[in-house]
């Protein structure tokens, strides 16, 4: 169960910036779709440059470290999501770079970090079921529930809700510790997680 947590707020955050974000940016701030998927594909750029960033950062600083220091960023974005998110071009462009960025950030070392955690003869399942069920409870009801938050209560309470996502995440990395060593492999030349 905490490997499936630890993999809960990607999920959130790559919801919220995809499917939350175009939906609000078109209805509520006065983009038009074109304007903000255009504004999204940029985001995009953001988070397909910083999945090889974060394997290399894993790999010298452990995948583990890797997705705590993620995690603080998503929470510290969460905290600041409503004051980004706003009718201004260049500030959502901002916004949507940055939570992309954090996304991709946890994308390089998320495969390896769960597999890490299982046996040999369970690996690929383990990691399949933690991360599948992530999905299902980081993604599936996350634009729903963040449109219900902006709506009832403000766009702050988007962010308080990743912010919240980010801590539970956070949690279940430290609850989890380094991984075995004998999990990891002793083969000549294999790096463990330091």
């Amino acid at each position: 169960m905490l490997c499936t947590f630890a993999a809960v707020t990607p999920f959130v955050i790559f919801y919220l910036m995809t499917v939350f974000t175009l939906s609000w940016g078109t209805t509520e701030l006065g983009f038009t779709r074109q304007e903000f998927l255009l504004l999204q594909m940029i985001g995009v750029l953001f988070f397909a440059a910083t999945i090889p960033l974060s394997a290399s950062l894993a790999d010298r600083y452990g995948r583990r470290s890797m997705l705590i220091a993620a995690t603080v960023g998503i929470i510290a974005f969460g905290l600041v999501f409503a004051p980004l998110f706003g009718a201004n071009t260049l500030r959502v462009a901002v916004f949507l770079s940055a939570g992309l960025g954090l996304m991709g950030l946890t994308s390089g070392p998320l495969g390896t970090a769960l597999a890490e955690r299982f046996p040999t003869a369970v690996r690929y399942t383990g990691a399949s079921v933690a991360f599948n069920v992530a999905g299902i409870i980081g993604g599936s009801l996350a634009p729903y529930i963040a449109t219900h938050l902006a709506s009832c209560y403000g766009v702050a309470y988007v962010g308080y809700y990743l912010s919240a996502a980010g801590v539970l995440t956070l949690a279940a990395l430290l609850l989890l510790g380094a991984p075995p060593a004998a999990r990891l492999g002793s083969a000549a030349g294999a790096v463990s997680e330091p």
